[in-house]
Parts: C-alpha cells; structure tokens; sequence
C-alpha cells in the first residue's frame, strides 16, 4: 500500500509538473493569472455588510469561480471523496488568521455542495471517474459574530484559501492566497443584507440556544406540541432542562430497595468520622462528587462513540436498533424482578474509610456501585440508547443522574438529624422499580419498532404491501405500556396511603406520563392517515423541478428523535404545512430507517452525513437550501426564495 500511494503521487507530482511546463511555453502562466489568458480558479471574498454593530453578527463570503472545465477538492470536512482520490487529493481548505477576540469570533465554516464531476483516474482503471468536486461559482461562509464590547474601528480578517485545480486529464500544483476582509464597527449600523451571494447562508448557528433563535425568527417558530411551546434539546437552556430532569431521575433512584435503606447508615458514618458540622460537610461534598464520578465514568464511553462516530448510520442498521430494543426490554422486565443483578462478593468485601477526602469520595463510588443491583437496569438502558446522542448531551445526562442521586448525602451530610426523616423501604419503593420497568418497556417498543421498520424499509415487495398504519402500531405499544406506568402508579398510590397530598400529585403524575402517550400516539396515527408527503424517489424529484415546482425533501428516520421532533414542531403545523399542502410544492419524505434507503445517496451527494436535514430546491435558488435545525420562519423564508423571492437575511 505505501508503494502504491509513493506511486500515485509521483504520477500527480509528474502530471503537474508536465501542465506547468505546458502552460509556460505557451507564453507564460496563464492558467496561474498571468497575461496570457484568464486564471483556472479566481478566488474572492466579501463580508455580508461593510459596516456592523457591537453583537451583530454577519457572514464571509469565500467565493471560488472555477474556469470552464475546471474543479478543486471538496475540504476535508467533507468525506465525500472515495477512498482512492482521497489519499492524493488535496483538499480545498480556509484557515481564518489572527483576529482579535476582542473584536469578533468566526464560528464554524459553512462549506458550499460538490457536484460530480470527471477527474483523472489514478488507479489506471480508466481514462477518468466521477467525483464530488467544487466547479462553477462555489461559496463557503464564514460566520462572524462581533464582540458585544467591541469599540469602534476597523475590523480585518484574513484568510488563508488553499487549493488544487483540475480538470478531466491534469491537475495543477496547489495555489494559496491571503485575502483581507475589512468590516467597520460602528454603532447603530445595520447589517443586514438582501445581497443574492449570501442567500445560501445559514444564519440558525450563531444561536445554539433555541430560545436566541426563536427570539430573531419572529412568530410561528417555537417548537410546539398539541399547542405547548418546547425548548430545544440541543440548546443551552434545552441542557439545562434537560439535566434537571436527569437529576430528577437520579433523585428517584435513591428511593429503590436497594439504595434507601443504607442513606442513613453512609450518612452517619461520615457524622462519625467529622468533629464539627464544617468537616461533616466537607466529606459529604467529597462522597457527593464519588457518585456523580461514578454516573460520569459509565457515561464517557457512549460519549466517546458517539463523538467519533455517526449515529444515523448505526441506528440505519436494523438489527442494531432492534438488539438496543431487546437490550432495553430485558432491563425492564429485570427491574420488575424477572431477574436481578448480582455482584461479586469481593466487591462487597470493599470497605473504604470514610475519614478523609480521597477515602470519602471512593465511599461515594462504592455506594453508587454497591447500588447497581437496583438501578444497574436503568443503567443499562441509558448506555444503550444514548448512543443516539450527542456526546454532550450524553455526560449531561449522565453527570446529572449522578448530581440527584448524590443530593440526599450532601444535604443529610450537613443536616445529620433529618436522617430520621428518611422513609423505610416498602411497598413504594417497590412501586418505583415497577413503574420504571414498565418506562423501559415502553423504551424497548421504540427501538423494537424502528428495527422492525428498518427490516421491511429493505425489502421493497414487503414494504409496499404493508397498510398505512404500520409504522405508527409501535407508538400505540409505546403509549400502552406509558399508560400502564401511570394506572399502575394510581392505584397502588391509593392503596399505600390515605394522605390526600401524596395521592393528588401522584395523580397529576400518573395523568401527566399516561396522558401525553397516548394523545401523541393518536396524533401520529392522524398524521400518517392523512399523509401528505410523498416517498422520496431520484427521478420523481427531477419531474416535479423541471415542472417549476417547489420540492421540500425531509430525509428522517423512524429511530431519530430530532426528526421527529423538528417534523412535528414545524412541519406538520401552520403556517409550514399550510404551504406545503399549497399549489406547486411538493413535499417528499426521505426515510433513512435502513442502511439501504435511497435516500443515503443523495444525502451525500449534497455533503451531509447525518440527519435530521431539510432541503428545498426551488427555481428561485441556484443551489438548494439545507438546514439541519430549523424554525418556521426560515422554513417559510426559504420557500419564498425558492418561489423566486428575495427576502432580507436574518
């Protein structure tokens, strides 16, 4: 392999050498910008508004106009290059120089689609082979978000553009040019713009937090559900949200058989060892941060996989999804007491001295540990379907758990004398682990159906005889088993206690978990009786655009929860579905369930990866719009565009 590589780059370094040559000899180098003729790549840069405010935020224009004939190397951001090219091609690449953090920061590139093209063929197995390259007009942007502080002045940022052009027989050597953009801070300015170059821009990642977003997208576009407003997950008050129904839940842990009885026996030893409240609590501190490592260490693993690998296309194998299904489902019926998780007697033979902070904090990891017998099916649970997740989300999650599962240490710690108010364990601890058991169940029937579906999404005869309702039976198990949890929490409730308090928000939470079940089980099953989307299809898209028509692709999947949520958000509400269902839209509906979807294709082709993505294409835009996280109003301004509307960049 490593001669074969020296080889194949010698053979490039030779071809380049030989279309150096040529071109001098035909009186000089034209193809490098001299005289003789025009430039095999031009390369320019504009900001999207000369002057901008403190805290606005704008984008960079990185244009490359190709020569007739000629392409450069898609940047290595994108791997869409096969394995072959990719090994000599080098790659088009920006580096952003020295700007000051006082000034402005530059958020991440936002790179312009390939088209295929013929390059040579350098394995020898023909003449050429078509490739993913940038040709034409393309266009990367540079997001710029100007410094809230930021005084008055001139702002410069340079950029570093390297790059390699070719064309069907030859390539020439790589080229690199600085260019400076210049933007005047200046108060009061605006910078928006309704310049055509910056109509490809995504200007959704200046704000990770939903609620930024929501804010400058103007009505329409919260997420909603059955009228409420949601926040986003992936935001930061959707982390926030999110990790404090995780500590909730580590919180709740404690309350299992396995767990509450020894709260008050680690409590008080900690009260032993301390000779005042203060050394008290700085134990307690100490064993609070050995659980939480505990839950953190359980985590990083699924958070390392998920960081370096793609999960929409682990979750496109079926039998993946279904083995994370039946995973689940054997932890539910275990934590109802199926079978139980025992641990080896050495690991109760360890015995850690509480009298010091490193003796403390791995007092807090045994007792997390000595407590898997309980919680391990939980556990168990998480681990397998976080995969789905973002990395951060994941430790989130997980350090979370562990931040409600170590408060009772921390506050008993230093409140010695409530440990007498602690609850014994009974018949509702017991009610705990069944009511979670049946959660997984519902857990499991989610992954269990998205395998099912993936299965028959790859067998075409199977999947069109199947009745409309098929991909949406899991969701009446998943609400089943839902509304089984919150009957079954009701009415042991009321046989354990008579205190009315307990009873009514027991019954607030057993309307709350049933409830929401089974209406979004019911609006699901709507939705898919009265479907408007239509199966994604290569030569049914180009019909519908060489027609004029305005084509909305959904690429999904039944296992991707961000999809799901984002369809239901803005998709199939107004004013988004109203335009949809209008006179020359067609919306289509990419199902990525299976590793073998159409769908995969021409989600690379258009450089992505991953999903949720929602493309337009339209005769009023030169290259279709993509958003992997939308609102409505961007939704609705890019259907304007694609009509051949011009609307103001926000």
């Amino acid at each position: 392999m490593a001669a074969r590589r020296l080889g194949i780059r010698l053979a490039i370094g030779a071809v380049a050498a030989w279309a150096a040559g040529a071109a001098w000899a035909q009186g000089g180098s034209s193809l490098f910008g001299g005289a003789g003729g025009p430039r095999a790549v031009t390369v320019s840069a504009e900001a999207s508004a000369a002057e901008a405010a403190p805290g606005a935020q704008l984008a960079i224009a990185v244009v490359l106009d190709h020569a007739l004939h000629y392409h450069t190397w898609p940047s290595a951001d994108q791997d869409v290059l096969p394995e072959a090219i990719a090994e000599f091609a080098i790659r088009t690449s920006i580096e952003v120089g020295q700007v000051d953090p006082a000034l402005a920061d530059t958020l991440q590139i936002q790179w312009p689609k390939p088209n295929v093209n013929p390059v040579p063929d350098v394995t020898g197995a023909g003449a050429t082979v078509d490739v993913p390259t940038y040709s034409g007009r393309a266009v990367a942007f540079i997001p710029v978000q100007i410094a809230e502080a930021a005084t008055e002045g001139t702002l410069e940022v340079p950029l570093f553009v390297t790059y390699q052009a070719c064309d069907e027989s030859s390539c020439l050597p790589p080229e690199s040019e600085e260019i400076v953009v210049s933007i005047q801070i200046k108060q009061g300015a605006d910078s928006v713009t309704t310049a055509p170059l910056f109509d490809g821009f995504d200007p959704s990642v200046f704000g990770s937090d939903q609620a930024v977003a929501e804010a400058t997208a103007g009505p329409g576009s919260r997420r909603e559900f059955f009228g409420i407003a949601l926040p986003s997950g992936e935001g930061a008050l959707g982390l926030v949200i999110t990790g404090l129904l995780a500590a909730l839940g580590g919180f709740i842990l404690n309350l299992t058989p396995c767990v509450l009885p020894v709260i008050p026996i680690k409590v008080m030893t900690i009260s032993q060892h301390a000779s005042k409240p203060a050394e008290a609590l700085k134990l307690g501190l100490w064993m609070a941060a050995g659980v939480v490592a505990f839950w953190i260490g359980i985590g990083l693993p699924v958070a390392f996989v998920s960081s370096v690998t793609d999960p929409s296309r682990l979750f496109g194998i079926w039998w993946v999804t279904l083995g994370i299904g039946l995973i689940i489902g054997a932890m539910g019926v275990g934590i109802m007491g199926l079978f139980v998780i025992n641990l080896p007697q050495k690991v109760y033979m360890v015995n850690p001295k509480a009298d010091s902070a490193w003796g403390s904090f791995v007092f807090g990891v045994m007792t997390a540990v000595l407590g898997l017998p309980c919680f391990g099916f939980v556990a168990g649970a998480l681990l397998a379907g976080a995969a789905t997740m973002p990395a951060t989300l994941i430790l989130t999650i997980f350090a979370c758990l562990g931040i409600g599962m170590a408060l009772p240490y921390l506050v008993l710690s230093a409140k010695p004398g409530w440990v007498e108010k602690i609850p014994r364990t009974g018949p509702a601890s017991e009610l705990v682990k069944q009511v979670m058991g049946l959660l997984l169940l519902a857990a499991a029937a989610y992954f269990i159906g998205a395998g099912a579906i993936g299965f028959v999404s790859e067998r075409p005869g199977m999947a069109a005889s199947m009745p409309w309702w098929f991909k949406t039976a899991h969701w009446w198990v998943i609400a089943l088993c839902a509304a089984a949890a919150g009957v079954w929490l009701l009415v042991r409730t009321f046989q354990i206690t008579e205190r009315p308090a307990p009873r009514v928000v027991i019954a607030a939470v057993a309307l709350v978990i049933g409830g929401v079940a089974v209406a979004y089980a019911a609006d699901t099953t709507d939705k898919a009786r009265n479907n408007i989307w239509v199966a994604f299809d290569e030569a049914a898209l180009e019909a519908a655009r060489a027609q004029g028509q305005v084509v909305v692709v959904d690429f999904t999947a039944e296992w991707c929860l961000n999809c799901k949520a984002l369809k239901a958000a803005v998709l199939t509400r107004q004013p988004v579905k109203g335009e949809l269902l209008g006179s020359g839209v067609t919306p289509m509906v990419a199902d990525l369930t299976s590793t073998r979807a159409p769908g995969w294709e021409k989600l690379r082709s258009l450089g992505q990866t991953g999903i949720p993505l929602l493309v337009i294409y339209g005769p009023g835009l030169d290259e279709p719009w993509q958003s992997n996280a939308y609102t409505s109003q961007q939704v609705m301004d890019a259907l304007e565009r694609a009509r051949g509307a011009r609307v103001s960049a926000r």
